[in-house]
This record gives C-alpha cells, sequence and structure tokens, in this order.
C-alpha cells in the first residue's frame, strides 16, 4: 500500500525513537510504501523540500510557526497548514495514488486535504486521536464554551470525525469520551489504538553513579524523575507544590527535566525556593536524556485537574519500557492512573491532592522491593499492549 501521514511532527530521521518513527519503521518492515508530510517552520529557515530517510519521503512543508510561538502566529499557522500541505503534495507526490491516509491531532485543521485526497483516490483513512481540541482548550480557560473559536473549531473536529473511516483512541476513557460527545459517529468506528514503540529488547545500562553525580542527583535518596513538556496542560503549580512538599522527607530526590511555555515559572520557583530534594534541569538531549531515566527510580506524570476530557501522555511509555513504576496525578477523567493501578504498575492521586502524593513518594522510598516488582509488572505491560507491532495489526485489519 502507499500510506500518507500527515503530522506536526519534525520527523527527519526514521531510525529516531519516537511513537510515529517507530510506527513508521513498522509500517516499512511489512512492505509498505510511506510518505509523510510535516512542517518546515519559519524559524528552521528551510524552504519546502522532499528528502528520504530509510526508504521512507519526507516532504517538509515551509510553514508559519507553528510550536513555541506566540499565540497569533500559532493560529494563523494552524489555519494556513491545509492550504499549504494540499499544494505542496499535488507538487510533490503528484504520481503517487495513496491508498490509505494516516493522520493525528494536534492539529484538527487537514478536513480539506483529507476529503480532497480520499476523493481523488478512494483512499480509506485512519485518525490517531491524540488530542481532543477544541475541549481542552476550553478546560484550560484558553476560550470559553460557546464563543466564536470554540463553535469554530468544534466544527472543524465533528468534520475531521465525519471524514475519518476509522478513529483509533489512546484508551478507553477516550473512546467513551468521543462516543459520548458525538453522537453521530458510530461506535464501530471507534477503537483503542494506544501509544506504542518498538521496545528496546535489553535497555542499556548506565553508570548510575556517573550520570546522577555529574548532574549534582544523590546517589543515597530515592530518584523520581519527571521528563516532558512544561505547560498548562501538565498543571505545573501542583508540580511545584509537590516540589515543595517534597522537602520535609530526608530520603527522595525528584528531578525535573524538560521545556514548554511554563518553563520560565517553574525556573523563577527554583531560583527563589533552592530546593535541596530536587534539581531543575532543561530539556536535554535524547541520549543523555535516556541515561537519566535509566539511572532514575521512578516516573512521575502530572496533568491538570480541570480537565473534563482524557489524556495519555506517552512520557508514560519511556517509564515503562525502562522497568520503572509511575507515580501519577491526573484529572478524574483521564484513565491513565486507573489503569496503572489495575495492572499493578503504578499508583495514582488526583491532581490537587498533595498530602497524597507525598505519601506515594514515601511508599515507594521506604520498599525498594516494590519499587521492582511494579517496574516489572510495567515492562511485561508495556510488551503486552503498546507495541508498535499490535497498533500496526490493530490499524491494518481493516484496510487488509
Amino acid at each position: 500500500m502507499n500510506i500518507l501521514f500527515l503530522t506536526l511532527s519534525r520527523i527527519v530521521d526514521i531510525n529516531a525513537r519516537g511513537i510515529y518513527t517507530d510506527l513508521i519503521r513498522e509500517f516499512v518492515r511489512h512492505g509498505h510504501s510511506f510518505y509523510v508530510v510535516k512542517p518546515n517552520e519559519r524559524s528552521l529557515g528551510r524552504p519546502t523540500e522532499l528528502t528520504e530517510s530509510c526508504g521512507v519521503r519526507i516532504l517538509g512543508v515551509r510553514t508559519l510557526n507553528i510550536q513555541k510561538t506566540n499565540v497569533v502566529e500559532k493560529g494563523i499557522g494552524t489555519l494556513l497548514l491545509e492550504r499549504q500541505y494540499y499544494r505542496a503534495i499535488k507538487k510533490y507526490f503528484k504520481d503517487i495514488k495513496f491508498d490509505l491516509i494516516l493522520y493525528s491531532t494536534p492539529p484538527i485543521t487537514f478536513n480539506k486535504v483529507i476529503a480532497s485526497l480520499k476523493s481523488l483516490y478512494g483512499a480509506r483513512t485512519y485518525l490517531l486521536l491524540k488530542d481532543i481540541f477544541p475541549q481542552n482548550a476550553v478546560d484550560l480557560g484558553m476560550f470559553p464554551a460557546g464563543s466564536l473559536f470554540h463553535r469554530f473549531f468544534r466544527a472543524k473536529e465533528r468534520r475531521l470525525y465525519a471524514l475519518s473511516d476509522m478513529i483509533g483512541c489512546m484508551s478507553p476513557a477516550n473512546v467513551e469520551y468521543v462516543l459520548a460527545h458525538n453522537p453521530e459517529v458510530g461506535r464501530e468506528r471507534v477503537e483503542v489504538c494506544p501509544n506504542s514503540v518498538e521496545p528496546v529488547a535489553h535497555a542499556e545500562a548506565v553508570d548510575r553513579e556517573a550520570v546522577l553525580s555529574k548532574l549534582g542527583i544523590p546517589l543515597d535518596k530515592m530518584v523520581f524523575v519527571y521528563g516532558g513538556n512544561l505547560g498548562k496542560p501538565q498543571g505545573v503549580d501542583f508540580l511545584l507544590d509537590v516540589v515543595g512538599a517534597n522537602e520535609r522527607l530526608d530520603d527522595t530526590f525528584i528531578v525535573v527535566v524538560g521545556s514548554g511555555t511554563e518553563y520560565p515559572k517553574v525556573e523563577r520557583w527554583f531560583v527563589e525556593h533552592n530546593p535541596r530534594n530536587s534539581k531543575l534541569l532543561r530539556g536535554l538531549p535524547k541520549t543523555e536524556y535516556d541515561n537519566l531515566v535509566r539511572a532514575c527510580d521512578v516516573g512521575l506524570i502530572f496533568l491538570d485537574r480541570r480537565f473534563t476530557i482524557p489524556n495519555y501522555p506517552s512520557r508514560l511509555l519511556s517509564y515503562l519500557e525502562n522497568g520503572m513504576p509511575v507515580v501519577m496525578a491526573t484529572d478524574v477523567n483521564t484513565d491513565i492512573g486507573r489503569i496503572a493501578e489495575a495492572n499493578g504498575y503504578g499508583n495514582w492521586v488526583e491532581s490537587g491532592d498533595v498530602a497524597g502524593f507525598v505519601r506515594l513518594l514515601e511508599r515507594y522510598a521506604s520498599d525498594r522491593e516494590l519499587v521492582k516488582e511494579k517496574g516489572e509488572c510495567g515492562r511485561r505491560y508495556l510488551e503486552e499492549h503498546y507495541t508498535v507491532a499490535r497498533s500496526y495489526s490493530i490499524i491494518m485489519r481493516h484496510f487488509e
């Protein structure tokens, strides 16, 4: 099959590890021809260009900045995407007849591209639903429900669902949310197709002492790590409340590593309070970050308590892959914590429950055998449920 993938991810090297590149390699292994369309944002200074990696043709389309930029440019850039993508596809892939179109959210503004190509080629379509917009923006107070922005993007969202032959959601709660709020979408078109990776058979051992010492992290404490985006969805106020409360403990240390719109706020807090039991690191290169995670003991996940939509952060996968238990603080609608507890690889509290979260830190710090057992459960769960081989089978059973 000729497969087209529309994305906002900055895919350059198909060998790089990630939820999309790992899945693309799985499709290629099964003999499919794969084509990627992704943005070359203005900040990169690159034109629209066609490159190749591991036999995959990658069309980088020059766009405005749509990530890590101001709201105005991001909004305009996102709205222009479908026209820019469509023109580039017609120019660079004009001789390709696509059989399957894959696309992920965000954004929800590829409707015209998908509709045109679906009609032109008779292609089937599959949505990888990684983000439920615009409701997530309403939850975080970016604009009110019923506003002009909300109605405009809600119409786009509904149209995207209508164009999709299948909708793959990250978890059962995501499936139920989509069906409850979009009754026109039949249950037969919605399924769980989770975030997934190609697991490393045996995670490369690291010199824990060397890795932690280099970063000024103590060796004699249980080390909890939060890695990933530091933005509004993560509810960084609660994260900082936890870091502050952790100062009262003697056997725990929290490492926060990442970047995002809320990083300056987090950085100011660390400068002002100078905590002895925590450390803030700006986003590390992938290899260094992976080594840090392997040197830590327990992974952390935070989500803003205001969310009414279920989220499923992909950073969970790196924790599970490295055999680490996970402690989570989320809204009550997200099922990532309930799934972790039901399958024995982590624990959950509602975001805002500082005392409950600290009790979990103490529990893990006092029982290293518990850390080992839950970490092993997580690795097994990953291998059984969150592999790209399984995601590939879920997707392709509809099109073979």
